[in-house]
């Protein structure tokens, strides 16, 4: 399957139905608060933990509880048929798993880093030549859900490696959802809801900031504040669906209407000396909709500004 063919996605509750005595040994690759989070409901579930990281005082907790904690990544890649790596960036990713490639060889490597949709192809390729099964996934809860019911899993690679290590998987609780055979599904999903996650707390620090220069409480102004997560809640699905057809009536709100509450805003932030950087990116973006004759049309055309980039 290529990158532009379309898989329907299967979603299921993570359940284990193994044994004590059956539980798949799972080496986890990287020890920071979410590498130790995944290695511990490993542990937790009874699963054989090997783990590995660059300082070793990070395992000493997971040594406690039973991992083994390896000397090396050839050590750590040779113990277990699944092998999870979490750390900060595709770089790092690369710099660990490469110089271990023949330990990996033959074992599934799974990597819960957060990655492009390009790098993750890039990984699959790359792991394909040395004979290693690769699965890429997207952690999209926080480190505190790990293990627990909470948690939200996104995954892409070869169907049936993602069907060999479900049971593994169900270790680490929540749900997962497995997207298709494209490895760079589960990156291209991971970067498009940070993407809305990092900019809406962007907008929130800022709203944050102009209450407290307007002399409003922080505090006091959160609970109307999750009243607008609630409408922007409400309305994720209708701005897709305006976006995947390409119908952007602006009957109920126009992009000349919102170009107007953003000036406000922006001439309340000056007011105080706020560095209103994203506002105005988010204004400039308006502006040019505008330009171009768009005013009447629905904020959701501003996508297609997006992807037109200024010259």
């Amino acid at each position: 399957m290529t990158h532009t063919e379309t898989t329907e996605t299967r979603t299921t509750e993570t359940r284990t139905t193994e044994t004590p005595a059956t539980k798949t040994p799972v080496t986890v690759l990287g020890l920071g608060p979410m590498g130790r989070a995944l290695a511990a409901a490993f542990v937790e579930a009874g699963h054989p933990t090997t783990v590995w990281n660059r300082t070793s005082g990070k395992a000493a907790e997971l040594a406690e509880k039973g991992a083994h904690v390896a000397a090396g990544v050839a050590e750590a890649a040779a113990a277990s048929p699944l092998v999870v790596v979490c750390v900060l960036d595709h770089e790092a990713v690369r710099a660990i798993t490469g110089p271990a490639a023949e330990a990996l060889r033959g074992r599934t490597l799974l990597n819960l880093t957060s990655t492009a949709a390009g790098h993750a192809r890039e990984t699959a390729a790359w792991a394909a030549e040395h004979g290693i099964g690769h699965l890429d996934g997207a952690i999209m809860t926080p480190t505190t859900t790990i293990g627990g019911p909470d948690a939200v899993y996104l995954y892409s690679g070869p169907q049936e490696l993602h069907e060999r290590h479900a049971e593994a998987l169900a270790a680490l609780g929540g749900t997962g959802t497995y997207l298709g055979a494209d490895p760079g599904l589960a990156g291209a999903y991971d970067a498009s809801l940070l993407d809305f996650f990092w900019t809406s707390v962007s907008g929130y620090v800022h709203a944050l900031a102009l209450a407290r220069a307007e002399g409003v409480k922080p505090t006091d102004l959160a609970p109307f504040a999750r009243n607008i997560g609630t409408l922007m809640a409400s309305v994720t699905h209708a701005l897709a669906e305006e976006v995947e057809h390409g119908r952007y009536a602006g009957d109920d709100s126009n992009i000349r209407s919102v170009h107007a509450a953003m000036t406000h805003i922006l001439h309340a932030a000056d007011a105080h000396g706020l560095d209103s950087g994203v506002m105005r990116a988010a204004k400039a973006l308006a502006d040019r909709a505008v330009a171009d004759g768009h005013g009447e049309a629905a904020i959701s055309r501003l996508t297609e500004t997006v992807a037109r980039p200024s010259s």
